[in-house]
């Protein structure tokens, strides 16, 4: 199955998120298909948060991919 899902990157106690879509089989860091954006969790007032390619995330999902609960939540955020 695909999914869409956060992999970790940054420093150590700087964590800097990439959202991609992977297959599930894929190791946490490993291969992915697609980069969709990033979440920064760090990140400093005049640096951006959050940034998510809205019209891929709807082309994966229509093609049967599934969200973790994670980027769901963060996909919600970003709506509003």
């Amino acid at each position: 199955m695909v999914v869409i899902r956060m992999t970790r990157g940054g420093a150590k106690k700087r964590p800097f998120y990439a959202i991609v879509v992977a297959d599930q089989r894929r190791a946490p860091r490993g291969r992915y298909i697609e980069r969709l954006g990033f979440y920064n969790p760090r990140a400093k007032e005049n640096e951006e948060t959050l940034r998510l390619d809205r019209e891929r995330v709807d082309h994966w999902i229509s093609k049967g991919a599934k969200m973790s609960d994670t980027v769901a939540g963060l996909y919600k955020k970003q709506a509003a």
